[in-house]
């Protein structure tokens, strides 16, 4: 059984570099001799402790609490907006946000990637469906936004209430900023009528960014020391 001095674990298996860290493995190969990858998974399938009842309250609780903003926004700021306007696009953004929740509670694995499908492949969607119909903006000023702060939200929630890895948090904090720069470029570029989804979108990203770092930042920062070898 090969040993990594870096991670200080015996990985089993034909691994010529840890699992972990990707440095290089000392002690006997085994069988195998040059294969760049062990046989099977070296990490333990551990499943993830978190009440479904707490995630589905807690889920709720924030869709209803998005909802009624988005009806206080839309009744103080934007009685006579045209197109799809704030509450439709809030009402996407809440189904996204479902959606991304629901993808950690079945299966955590790719989870940030699949996340980033979906606001990809959604907001490219709803941006071709403005362009058909005459674009009148609302898909970059409301719906991608939407989109976009509404999945911050559940990558807060899975963070938070699931209990996700250490690891994982990684991933997290760089899709977080990654969904929150989009809008905030929109707006950069002149591309938006209403400022103040975007600027919305752009806090909601520094949110989740600070929450993540103080929640458990010297462990996340430990993991991505590790994984960069600094």
């Amino acid at each position: 059984m090969r040993r990594c001095a870096d991670c200080s674990v015996e990985v089993e298996g034909t691994w010529r570099t840890c699992p972990l860290c990707r440095a290089a493995l000392e002690g006997d190969r085994g069988d195998g001799g040059d294969r760049g990858s062990g046989s099977g998974d070296p990490f333990p399938v551990i499943p993830l402790d978190f009440s479904r009842k707490r995630v589905l309250r807690t889920l709720f609780l924030t869709s209803l609490a998005v909802v009624v903003l988005s009806f206080a926004a839309q009744l103080l700021f934007n009685r006579d907006g045209d197109g799809i306007g704030v509450l439709r696009s809030i009402w996407l953004g809440v189904a996204a946000m479902w959606l991304v929740v629901l993808m950690a509670a079945r299966k955590r694995r790719n989870l940030a990637k699949g996340t980033v499908y979906l606001v990809v492949l959604v907001g490219l969607s709803v941006t071709y469906w403005d362009y058909l119909t005459g674009w009148h903006g609302w898909s970059l000023t409301y719906a991608v936004p939407s989109l976009c702060a509404c999945s911050i939200v559940a990558l807060i929630i899975t963070v938070r209430v699931m209990r996700i890895e250490v690891g994982d948090h990684i991933v997290y904090t760089g899709l977080a900023v990654l969904l929150g720069l989009a809008p905030i470029g929109f707006l950069g570029f002149g591309w938006v009528d209403d400022p103040l989804p975007s600027v919305v979108c752009g806090v909601l990203s520094l949110i989740a960014l600070a929450f993540v770092q103080f929640a458990r930042g010297a462990e996340a920062r430990h993991e991505l020391g590790k994984r960069l070898h600094l």
